[in-house]
């Protein structure tokens, strides 16, 4: 394919990557923020996914085979611990606006430059060795892809203005303003839009490969077997072989979180901390999704391809090619182009970041220049050093990668920087987890990890292209064997990655652990521990922890912001400050310890904690401070903040109290009406029948001489009404006694089957005149119950005859069934009338429901028989329910326990 066809194509790539991030902060400025989405962040933590994945796992798998799902099976396995551990780490960088990994250890331990300094040499040196690999990728892909492959060229070559044309875009889209909290709209939306785009090449390419060249998985497989090396890249040929898988899944968890570029995708640019509910199950998905056809290509390049034809990391680009298929190489060039350029936007970022808050800002506070005079001009000083450092890191990757990394795979050098990532673990997970450690510690550890880590592996390295003697790996320096990069101490039989991994960890942790105990922390390390480690106590009451006295003045700390802020931002953070904490101004102009705090953290966000430490030491004079200050001050935060709980919990449960009085109150005022209701309506029932029978009293008296039949009608009228009175009135004692307790009932045995049958005669003249059609189903061989005769009678005449009440008038039916079931007597009474409403469903037993809810003249009844029905029942220890839908009629039933006697079962 023709040479400048690519060039064209790759810069037309950027210039759309270039668009897309414009768009992004277009819309982000109009308040449409594209990245506040859960989806785009957990795509933009496939930045992981570099051309290591792309090109490298295929070059590994084809030569080691299984081994290369080791480096994404740690991710996976970390996902699940990311609500635990990084969102942990975002919440403390949001609360202390932390920009950089650097800036994380540096804070954490007392905000040490030296710390902070020390990590950020480490950060670089580790990771240029992973940036030149991209440069390796892009500049093989397109020597491949344009028959160049092989070609010696002068400088300045195709990979040195590929790491120029990276270094001017992230410039642009990286390094347009000087707070490194704000977050990078533009460039997220870019890294998401490359992982989407690498992900559909790279199974476009693997499906070509599995389906077109080979005729699916089973083919690969089958033609793969008859390679030599088959059985040895699908299984773990020894004990060495399973340490170094354990060893790559562990390396791979721990780069997951301590990558820069990582660190920057995943907690900085985090606009959510809920976000990452999505991510812990999308991004490894993505993971699988981007490996499913990395062993069909890798065994399809080696049946395809001669040993030695190509490198076996290109395999995915030279298979196509083999095929004649140009324009799907061209796309997996572009694939692999995204997968490439994406990790160095994002890791130069990072990085440049952190050597300008950590190296370059250092430099410049404390040189005379401007400390006396021109620190106005730190802000744009400050933004050109970021630019600088991109070049220089770029220039940096380009050199190692002409130097070492031409003459390694990509899985090699990769597997080098995961390891000098991994020296901040310790630091970092003691840090967030265990209070008690400290600078000394912290330093310590990840000084002697460096050493090691460049010892074990960054000096054979060297060795291997020639710029050190051989003697150095087969014998030692100086001829010490013990000091044998690849069994240093004598420790032998293991790889390379897992002899490194051991000894750095081992020996890093243990200093971390050790110095820590014998060592003491200062008043500023014992601060920022407690805040680290309880940061979801103390995310909301920060400013309340400080610790920090002496005298500060308003103007001096105004003038700092102004400097790096501008002024429209710094007066714009003040008020944001004086609405938070409202008070009056001191006349003095001094500043009291919440304001210098404050201040502190809004240069943290530019220029990084350890170096906001010193501006600000430079305008206010700070007191000496005790760590037994220290811990009545975090002991006074931490009683405010458990004050404030007990006074929230205490308020909410004074408003649930409140509720309940207030429901309560309510209840009452509903009763008492419908206790007045009720005497009405008792006193109505009870003036009705006595009117009646005083009237026909005295024309009775007053005509003595009346018919012997009208006298006997007349006398019939009184009695009836009499009895009517008596019912009622009983009722009325019946009922305060069972709610009294009272009432006692008279148990004997008896059989429901006659109970229903008198029940049913005693109402039968009734159900004939209503013309009401009557259905009585009782089980024939029912067992016997202990109950009151008389009162279960009682109940069933009430249902039954509040059933020829409301049921059908045209067309009555009624049904009365018993039966027994699961232990109880079910009693059934079933009508065919207009039902009951939900509402009223459950107020219906209550004694004063039938009171209040009369709508006509005269009541039908007092209201008080399914209540007392009720009770009957439940003193019985049975159920009294109603089961009805409106229009369908109604179903009373209860249920009584069977308790069978020999009495009983002989009736």
């Amino acid at each position: 394919m023709n040479y400048w066809l690519v060039i064209g194509v790759s810069f037309l790539y950027l210039a759309l990557l270039f668009g897309l991030a414009y768009w992004a902060e277009r819309r982000s400025v109009a308040g449409k923020s594209f990245v506040s989405n859960p989806y785009v962040y957990a795509l933009s933590m496939a930045v992981y996914c570099t051309a290591w994945t792309y090109y490298g796992s295929v070059g590994r798998a084809a030569t080691t085979g299984l081994q290369y799902l080791a480096i994404y099976v740690g991710p996976t396995l970390m996902a699940p611990l990311w609500w635990v551990v990084l969102r942990k780490i975002i919440r403390i960088c949001k609360v202390q606006r932390i920009t950089t990994l650097a800036d994380f250890i540096s804070s954490r331990y007392g905000k040490s430059i030296t710390l902070g300094s020390i990590v950020t040499i480490i950060c670089v040196l580790g990771v240029i060795p992973y940036i030149s690999i991209q440069l390796k990728a892009i500049t093989s892909s397109l020597s491949m892809l344009t028959n160049r492959a092989g070609e010696v060229e002068a400088f300045p070559d195709t990979s040195f203005f590929i790491a120029i044309g990276l270094a001017l875009f992230t410039i642009v889209y990286g390094t347009r303003h000087i707070e490194a909290t704000e977050r990078h709209e533009g460039m997220v939306t870019a890294i998401a839009f490359e992982s989407v785009l690498k992900l559909v090449v790279f199974i476009v390419a693997g499906v070509f490969v599995t389906y077109v060249v080979f005729n699916g998985f089973d083919d690969v497989m089958a033609q793969a077997q008859q390679l030599p090396n088959f059985q040895q890249l699908m299984t773990f040929s020894n004990e060495s072989g399973f340490a170094e898988w354990f060893w790559i899944v562990f390396l791979s968890m721990l780069a997951i979180l301590f990558l820069p570029r990582q660190f920057q995708v995943a907690v900085v640019e985090n606009v959510d901390e809920q976000h990452l509910n999505k991510a812990m199950w999308l991004f490894p998905l993505y993971l699988f999704a981007i490996n499913i056809f990395v062993l069909p290509i890798a065994l399809g390049g080696n049946i395809l391809f001669a040993p030695g034809t190509y490198d076996a990391d290109m395999f995915v680009l030279a298979i196509p090619l083999s095929q004649g298929q140009s324009l799907l190489a061209l796309l997996v060039y572009l694939g692999g182009y995204s997968a490439a350029t994406s990790m160095v936007i994002v890791a130069t970022i990072a990085l440049s970041v952190m050597m300008s808050n950590n190296l370059v800002m250092p430099l410049m506070i404390n040189t005379p220049y401007f400390k006396t005079s021109n620190q106005d001009r730190l802000t744009r000083i400050l933004l050109y050093s970021r630019r600088l450092c991109i070049l220089v890191v770029l220039l940096l990757a380009y050199l190692y990668y002409k130097g070492v990394a031409e003459y390694y795979s990509l899985v090699e050098v990769g597997l080098v920087s995961f390891a000098a990532v991994a020296q901040f673990a310790p630091a970092v997970i003691g840090g967030i987890f265990w209070k008690e450690g400290t600078k000394g510690g912290a330093l310590a550890g990840i000084v002697v990890g460096a050493i090691l880590w460049f010892y074990t592996l960054v000096i054979p390295s060297i060795v291997g292209v020639g710029m050190l003697p051989p003697s150095v790996m087969t014998q030692g320096p100086f001829g010490i064997e013990l000091l044998k990069p690849f069994a240093l101490f004598g420790l032998q039989g293991m790889d390379y990655i897992s002899h490194a991994m051991f000894w750095t960890m081992f020996l890093n942790a243990g200093f971390y652990v050790g110095v820590s105990l014998l060592s003491r922390q200062t008043s500023q390390e014992r601060n920022q521990a407690e805040v680290f480690m309880d940061i979801f106590r103390y995310s909301t009451v920060y400013e309340s922890s400080i610790v920090w006295k002496g005298t500060a003045y308003i103007p001096d700390i105004k003038s700092l912001l102004v400097n790096f802020l501008g002024e429209k931002r710094t007066e714009t953070a003040l008020k944001t400050y004086q609405r938070k904490y409202p008070a009056p101004e001191d006349e003095s102009g001094k500043a009291d310890p919440k304001l210098v705090t404050y201040a502190e953290k809004l240069l943290s966000g530019v220029i990084g904690t350890s170096s906001a430490r010193i501006m600000v030491a430079s305008v206010v004079k700070e007191e000496e401070i005790s760590i037994d200050e220290v811990l009545n001050i975090l002991r006074e935060s931490q009683q405010l903040i458990s004050i404030n709980n007990e006074l929230r919990r205490k308020s909410l449960e004074l408003r649930r109290a409140t509720e309940q009085l207030r429901s309560a109150n309510e209840r009452l005022k509903q009763l008492d009406e419908l206790k007045d209701e009720f005497l009405s309506t008792v006193t109505h029932e009870l003036r009705t029948p006595l009117t009646s029978i005083r009237a026909l009293s005295e024309i009775l008296y007053d005509n003595s001489d009346m018919d012997r039949e009208d006298q006997e009608h007349f006398l019939h009228t009184i009695v009836k009404e009499s009895e009517r009175l008596t019912r009622l009135i009983t009722q009325v004692l019946d009922l305060e006694r069972f709610e009294s307790g009272r009432q006692k009932l008279n148990m004997e045995p008896v059989q429901l089957k006659e109970l229903v049958q008198e029940s049913v005669e005693a109402l039968e003249q009734l159900i004939q005149e209503k013309g009401i059609e009557l259905i009585v189903d009782v089980q024939h061989s029912l067992p016997g119950i202990n109950a009151d005769r008389d009162r279960l009678i009682q109940v069933l005449v009430n249902l039954i005859s509040n059933a020829i009440k409301f049921c059908n008038p045209e067309q009555g039916k009624i049904i009365v069934s018993c039966y027994f079931i699961d232990g109880d007597v079910k009693v059934n009474v079933v009508d065919n009338g207009k039902g009951i409403d939900p509402e009223s469903q459950q107020q219906i037993f209550d004694k004063f429901y039938q009171a209040k809810h009369q709508n006509i003249r005269k009541p039908e009844g007092s209201g008080l028989g399914l209540a007392i029905s009720k009770k009957i029942i439940e003193s019985h220890q049975g159920r009294l329910w109603l089961e009805s839908k409106p229009g369908k009629g109604a179903k009373f039933s209860f249920t009584l326990p069977v308790k069978v006697t020999a009495a009983a079962a002989k009736v």
